[in-house]
């Protein structure tokens, strides 16, 4: 008689144990392959949606970044996410006229970079920079004047370092260059985890960036000079757009009538998403 489907069922469940039993080295190494590719797809998967979603966190409401002309992923790379060398320096009041265009810009954030602290890089700025994430300081408090710093979480969780201590930073961003010695800072204050790049940076003023670098060499004396108003130099200014109309003026005013780049991070950071999904899709498949 004709197998009824549930007999079959039990027979070839039956077959395929017995089958299983009689090679138990296929069965594990079967079983471990599988395992493996199922968590590599669902590694990926999670680690390409955490990187996009860090680095939307990262460029939150910020529109444009204004710099020196070179590569514009390059120029978001490192005033927005801090991952690359900058493309040099701009003047700060040609940067600063930026800011009066109004409607178009609403708020702006200036931004030196340049020296780093165990591979921890320093960033002069405003306290706007802070607030622009949202954080407020979980000890201490912000700087109130020159060569006073606030540490990031990751950067006080990893260096030890408290309120009241000091350090020294380094030229480059690699932390391999030559060390400012003789311009310490002092640690005013540590914020909390924001799961942000806030987490590991170290912030200072933009007046600690010009004091560290203003010094003037002589064969007989080295003494710090203050830089004039017009020698004053920032990396990158971080724009937010007050209008629907900025985002077609403003990015060609200064690209084409300014001796500085503008760069949207949406648009390059969607860029470097294209370049990396390529090599998503290939361990994907």
């Amino acid at each position: 008689e004709p197998l009824q489907p549930a007999g079959a069922f039990v027979n070839i469940a039956t077959i395929s144990f017995s089958y299983l039993r009689a090679r138990p080295w296929n069965t594990v190494l079967i079983l471990l392959l599988l395992a493996l590719g199922t968590g590599t797809v669902t590694m990926l998967i999670l680690a390409s949606e955490q990187l996009e979603e860090r680095m939307m966190r990262d460029a939150r409401d910020i529109d444009l970044v204004v710099g020196a002309k070179g590569s514009p992923l390059q120029l978001v790379l490192s005033a927005v996410y801090h991952l690359d060398v900058p493309t040099g320096n701009i003047p700060l009041s040609e940067a600063m006229e930026l800011t009066k265009r109004k409607p178009l810009v609403k708020n702006a954030i200036p931004m030196s970079l340049g020296d780093s602290f165990n591979g921890f890089r320093i960033v002069g700025t405003t306290h706007a920079y802070v607030a622009h994430y949202g954080a407020k300081p979980a000890q201490g408090r912000l700087w109130e004047k020159s060569m006073a710093a606030v540490l990031g979480s990751e950067v006080a969780q990893r260096t030890g370092l408290g309120i009241g201590g000091s350090f020294t930073g380094s030229h480059g961003l690699d932390g391999a260059g030559d060390p400012h010695a003789d311009h310490p800072y002092t640690i005013a204050g540590a914020l909390p985890p924001t799961g942000t790049v806030l987490d590991r940076i170290v912030l200072t003023s933009l007046e600690s960036v010009w004091d560290v670098h203003s010094k003037a060499h002589t064969p007989q004396v080295e003494k710090p000079m203050a830089l004039e108003e017009e020698e004053k130099e920032i990396t990158a200014l971080l724009i937010q757009y007050g209008s629907p109309l900025a985002v077609m003026q403003l990015p060609r005013f200064v690209n084409v009538q300014t001796e500085m780049q503008a760069a949207s991070p949406a648009l390059e950071s969607a860029r470097l998403f294209r370049l990396l999904g390529v090599g998503f899709d290939v361990v994907r498949g």
